[in-house]
C-alpha cells in the first residue's frame, strides 16, 4: 500500500476504562459477554441472527431463511414479513411506553412540541391514510424535502406503514440536486413545507421544490407543510397543504405486511462519477442492525433523552434519529435549526433545558464549539448527560479530550462510531461500560461485522500498518443495490480480492493497533468528507464546467482543522478570459446554486493547465499535495508535462 494512499495516523496511548459505577448498569456489562457474542455473531451467523430477529422485532409472518448470499446481493430472513412502522409504533401500545415521550422538539425560534408515542402513531395513521387519497401505493416513491421537524419523521414513518418507498434529501441542497435525486427514483410525490428556519432567516424549501419541479416530470404532487408562513405559490392540481389534507384523515390505519427484503428507502450519497449513487436500503435487516446497535452501542434506558443532532436527510437521521431509537421505544429529542443561533451555547442551554442524557454529534462540530470557546459552555451545568458519541469522520484526539473533559466532566463515556451510508448501522464501536477508549479510535466492531485491513492486492497488512478497510461477511443492514444501477453497485463496492467478489471496500483507509482496535485515516477515494457531508469531487467539477467561463476543473480535500477537509478547486478559464477575484466569487455562488451552499469551494486557484498523465487523466494526488502546501512527492514520470507542476508550485497562494 503506497504512503500516497494511506496515512496512518499518529499513535495514541492513553487508554480511559469504564467506570465501575457505568459498568453496573450497562446493557451489555462486561468484555467477556461482548466477546462471546461477538465471536459467534461472526463464527455462527444465522444462529446469533436468527436469535436477535425473533427477539427484536415484530413478525406478521416468519422468516424460513436468514441468510441467501450470492455475492455480492443478499436477503435477509427470506420469507418472513413485517412493517417496520408498526416495529417503531404499534408494538408499544398497550404498554407504559404509549404515553411516553417518542419525540421533543424545539424550533430555531424557540418554538417546543412534544409528541407521545401515541400520538406519534396518530399522526403517522392520518398522514398514511393522506398518502393513499393521493393513489400512493406501496412501492411508489417518495421524496421528502423539509426542515428538521417532526413531520419529517412523521413521512418518513407513514410512508413505511404503506410501504411506499421514501428517499428524504437534506434541506441544505439546491433545485438542480433535488432534482436529480427526484428524477433517479422517478418520485410521484414531494413533501415539503414553504420554509424552514435557519440563523433566523427563512430558507424557502417550496421556492427551492418548485424550481426543482420545473425538470421532475414524475412527480403529481407536493404536499404541503405550513412552518414559517412565508409566502408561496400553490400550484393548482398538484399542490396540497399537509394540514388540510390531514384534518379529515381517521387516526386509525392498519398497517401493511411486506416482505422483508420490501424496500424501505433509497438515499443519495455522492459518487465519483458526478452522478449521486441511491443507496437502497431494505425493511427487516435495516431495522434489527439499526435497532441493535442502538440499544448496545448508546446503552439505551427508559428514562434516556437522546439527542443527535444530524439532519433527517443522513443516513445518521435514518438510523439514529429515527428507525434504530423508535423501535427500542425511546425519547428523541430534535432541534430546527443552527447550533449557534443567537448564540453559539444554543446546544448547551437545550442540554439542560430539556434534560439531555445521551449526545450524539460529529466532530466538525465539536472542532466549531471548541472554536467558540470554552466559556459558552461553562455557563451550563450539563449534568444530565451520561453518554456521549461521535459520528461522520475520525475524531482527532484533541477534539476527543476536549468532549470527554469540558463536555462530558470526564464521567460520560465517548462512543466514537464508525460506519457509512452503505452499512446502514455502526459497524466499529465501543461499547460504553464495556469497552477501554482510546481517544480518537473506533476501537472494535459491533456484532456481525468482520472488518479486515488489506493491501492492493487484498492481502491482509500487519498491525500498525495503514490499508483499505473492507467489511469480509454479509450484514442485515448492508445496502442491497444502488437504485435503478446494479453494475454500478457491484463495480463501486465489490472487490474479488479476497474471494469471489465477497468482500464489501469501504473505500476507507484504516489501520489496527496492536490490540486489535481500528483507526479511521479517512477516504481514500474521490469523495470528500467536508464539515461531516460526503461530497464527491466529479459533482463539483461538473458544476463548475458548467459555468460559462470555466474550461477544465479539478478539486481535492486539504486538511481542515474545523471541517475535516476543506475544498480547494483548481480552475482553467476559457480562452481569452482572465483570473479575477470577481469571478473566484461567482464561481463559487455557480457551485451553491448547483449542489448547495455546503459545496461552495473554500479556495478556488486559477492555472494556465492542471497536471495530467499521458492519457489525459487529472492526477489529483499532486494537486492534494499541493493544495496541502507540502512538497510534491512519488512518481510523477507518467505527468505529460511537469512544467505544469512547477507553475503551480510557484503561483502558491
Amino acid at each position: 500500500m503506497s504512503n500516497e494512499t494511506i496515512i496512518s495516523v499518529s499513535r495514541e496511548n492513553r487508554i480511559f476504562r469504564p467506570s465501575a459505577e457505568f459498568q453496573r448498569q450497562a446493557n451489555l456489562g462486561n468484555q467477556a459477554t461482548y466477546k462471546k457474542l461477538y465471536a459467534e455473531s461472526v463464527n455462527n451467523p444465522e444462529r446469533f441472527w436468527r436469535t436477535q430477529a425473533l427477539k427484536e422485532l415484530v413478525w406478521r409472518k416468519p422468516f424460513r431463511d436468514v441468510l441467501k448470499w450470492s455475492p455480492p446481493h443478499a436477503k435477509w430472513f427470506a420469507g418472513g414479513k413485517l412493517n417496520v412502522a408498526e416495529n417503531c409504533l404499534d408494538r408499544h401500545m398497550g404498554t407504559a411506553r404509549e404515553n411516553k415521550a417518542a419525540i421533543i422538539f424545539e424550533g430555531e425560534p424557540g418554538d417546543v412540541r412534544t409528541i407521545t408515542y401515541r400520538q406519534l402513531l396518530f399522526h403517522v395513521n392520518r398522514l398514511a391514510h393522506v398518502f393513499e387519497n393521493l393513489g400512493i401505493v406501496a412501492g411508489d416513491r417518495v421524496a421528502i424535502y423539509l426542515p428538521m421537524v417532526p413531520e419529517a419523521i412523521i413521512a418518513m414513518l407513514a410512508c413505511a406503514r404503506i410501504g411506499a418507498v421514501h428517499t428524504v434529501v437534506f434541506g441544505g441542497f439546491s433545485a438542480e440536486a433535488l432534482k436529480d435525486r427526484i428524477n433517479d427514483c422517478k418520485a410521484r410525490l414531494v413533501i415539503t413545507a414553504d420554509g424552514g428556519w435557519r440563523r433566523g432567516k427563512v430558507v424557502e424549501l417550496k421556492a427551492t421544490v418548485d424550481k426543482a419541479l420545473e425538470g421532475a416530470p414524475s412527480v403529481q404532487t407536493v404536499l404541503v407543510l405550513r412552518r414559517c408562513k412565508n409566502a408561496v405559490h400553490m400550484h393548482n392540481g398538484r399542490d396540497v397543504w399537509w394540514h388540510e389534507a390531514w384534518e379529515g384523515a381517521p387516526n386509525r390505519h392498519e398497517a401493511k405486511a411486506f416482505d422483508s427484503e420490501h424496500p424501505l428507502y433509497i438515499l443519495y450519497t455522492s459518487g465519483s462519477t458526478g452522478k449521486p449513487k441511491g443507496v437502497l436500503h431494505t425493511s427487516a435487516g435495516y431495522l434489527l442492525g439499526a435497532k441493535l446497535s442502538a440499544y448496545y452501542v448508546f446503552d439505551l434506558k427508559e428514562n434516556d433523552r437522546y439527542f443527535c443532532t444530524a439532519d433527517i436527510g443522513w443516513v445518521t437521521g435514518h438510523s439514529y434519529v429515527v428507525y434504530g431509537l423508535l423501535s427500542n421505544g425511546a425519547t428523541v429529542f430534535i432541534y430546527e435549526g443552527a447550533p449557534n443561533q443567537p448564540e453559539p451555547d444554543r446546544l448547551w442551554r437545550m442540554i439542560d433545558r430539556h434534560g439531555i442524557t445521551i449526545l450524539y454529534t460529529a466532530p466538525t462540530a465539536i472542532r466549531a464549539f471548541m472554536r467558540w470557546g470554552d466559556n459558552y459552555v461553562l455557563r451550563h451545568r450539563l449534568d444530565s448527560l451520561r453518554l456521549l458519541g461521535s459520528v461522520g469522520e475520525p475524531i482527532n484526539p484533541e477534539a476527543w479530550m476536549w468532549y470527554y473533559t469540558l463536555i462530558g466532566k470526564k464521567r460520560c463515556p465517548i462512543v466514537d462510531t464508525w460506519w457509512q451510508t452503505e452499512t446502514g448501522s455502526i459497524m466499529i464501536t465501543p461499547l460504553p461500560g464495556v469497552t477501554p477508549l482510546k481517544p480518537g479510535s473506533g476501537t472494535l466492531p459491533f456484532f456481525g461485522a468482520a472488518p479486515k485491513i488489506v493491501d492492493d492486492e487484498g492481502r491482509e497488512v500487519p498491525r500498525n500498518t495503514g490499508g483499505k478497510l473492507v467489511i469480509t461477511k454479509p450484514w442485515p443492514s448492508m445496502l442491497r443495490t444502488l437504485w435503478g444501477d446494479d453494475a454500478r453497485f457491484r463495480k463501486a463496492y465489490w472487490s474479488p480480492l479476497l474471494g469471489n467478489g465477497d468482500c464489501y471496500i469501504t473505500g476507507d483507509g484504516a489501520r489496527q493497533d496492536k490490540d486489535g482496535y481500528f483507526w479511521i485515516v479517512g477516504r481514500i477515494d474521490d469523495v470528500l468528507n467536508v464539515s461531516g457531508h460526503r461530497i464527491g469531487t466529479a459533482e463539483i467539477e461538473s458544476a463548475l464546467v458548467s459555468h460559462h467561463a470555466v474550461a477544465e476543473a479539478a478539486a481535492v480535500g486539504k486538511p481542515d482543522d474545523l471541517k475535516g477537509q476543506s475544498l480547494v478547486v483548481f480552475v482553467t478559464l476559457k480562452a481569452g478570459l482572465q483570473p479575477c477575484d470577481k469571478l473566484k466569487e461567482e464561481l463559487r455562488a455557480h457551485v451553491g446554486k448547483e449542489i448547495g451552499p455546503i459545496a461552495k469551494p473554500d479556495q478556488i486557484r486559477f492555472t494556465a493547465a492542471l497536471p495530467k498523465t499521458r492519457s489525459g487523466k487529472i492526477m489529483r494526488r499532486i494537486l492534494k499535495e499541493i493544495a496541502a502546501g507540502g512538497e510534491v512527492k512519488g512518481d510523477t514520470t507518467t505527468l505529460e508535462d511537469f512544467s505544469v507542476v512547477t507553475s503551480l508550485i510557484a503561483n502558491e497562494e
